[in-house]
């Protein structure tokens, strides 16, 4: 029960997408319900009132309709009352969500309106989450599964992804990266890196949190890597580079390269391996993403988002000095 509570709280913890620092609530029905619950930063106050936002919300929604932006507005108040403790009103509002946004997609598709995908995604996410919160975690993995099954070819899939993974990876034996493409040398299997306990680290080269993570990793490395810590920092290309200039794959490499550099200097001798493949595996919707594999090749933590010093210092130690 202790694992189920602190795996919903790091899912509750985490914002939409990829993390890219402090979220900006736009001025729009949906900024307008966020600032109405006080959800205007990530993770919501637990004490926020969800009325003031149900009525914006039903205002809106009288004068303009169920839009894809109410939509999204609509899942603000299942992971607001999911923050505050409340449930069985989260899983209300995400089943609400849930089947307004698969109408809508008789119209829209989630390529083409990213309301409706974050809206889809959250509805997905809350009621796993909200079941998982009441116990209910097999049910939580099996509807999950389902819904990445439902939803494989389209822009949710690794938050779907993300999400199984929380209630399911820990425990089990580390999915197996993709080599190919790397910065320096090839990546060997993890099977051939059984007896190291390995922190992957999911990075982007356009990443703020990455690059703040950064400092953090390279003290802990140097503190544990006499008693047998690697990092492996797997990231992928997305099609340009500084300020989203678009860029060609050589260009991109380089750019990644460049920037590895600059601000990851400690992985000049670590594995970065550059392929999608092993951001989607890994359910990698939030960067950074870390994941803690002990000397038998199982998974202890899988983290979406960035962790203190403290909190990653005494996982990595834990698993250390593990004999199981």
């Amino acid at each position: 029960m202790r694992r189920v509570s602190r795996v919903v709280g790091a899912m509750i913890a985490l914002f939409i997408g990829i993390g890219t620092g402090a979220a900006q609530t736009p001025t729009t029905i949906v900024g307008d319900v966020r600032t109405a619950i006080a959800c205007t930063t990530w993770p919501c106050s637990p004490k926020q009132d969800l009325s003031g936002g149900e009525a914006i919300l039903k205002q809106y929604r009288a004068a303009h309709g169920t839009t894809s932006e109410a939509l999204e507005a609509l899942s603000w108040l299942g992971r607001a009352a999911l923050a505050g403790s409340q449930p069985e009103k989260a899983g209300g509002y995400a089943s609400e969500t849930y089947a307004l946004a698969v109408a809508a997609l008789k119209q829209h598709s989630l390529a083409e309106d990213p309301h409706l995908e974050i809206a889809l995604g959250a509805a997905i996410e809350v009621q796993a989450q909200s079941r998982a919160a009441r116990g209910a975690r097999s049910d939580a993995v099996y509807f999950l599964r389902r819904e990445l099954d439902t939803y494989r070819d389209t822009p949710i899939y690794r938050r779907i992804q993300k999400n199984l993974l929380l209630l399911s990876l820990e425990g089990q034996p580390a999915p197996t990266l993709e080599g190919g493409e790397a910065l320096g040398r090839p990546l060997p299997a993890l099977t051939d890196l059984k007896g190291k306990v390995v922190l992957l680290f999911f990075w982007a080269h356009w990443c703020p949190d990455c690059k703040a993570q950064a400092p953090i990793l390279s003290k802990l490395l140097d503190r544990y890597r006499k008693d047998g810590l690697i990092v492996v920092a797997p990231t992928q290309r997305y099609g340009y580079t500084v300020r989203r200039t678009p860029a060609n794959p050589e260009e991109e490499l380089r750019y990644i390269a460049q920037v590895r550099d600059t601000f990851y200097p400690f992985l000049r001798d670590q594995l970065v391996p550059v392929s999608e493949a092993n951001h989607t595996l890994y359910g990698v919707s939030t960067t950074p993403t870390l994941v803690l594999v002990d000397r038998r090749g199982i998974v202890r933590l899988y983290h979406p988002g960035a962790m203190s010093e403290e909190e990653l210092s005494a996982a990595i130690a834990s698993v250390l000095v593990s004999t199981d």
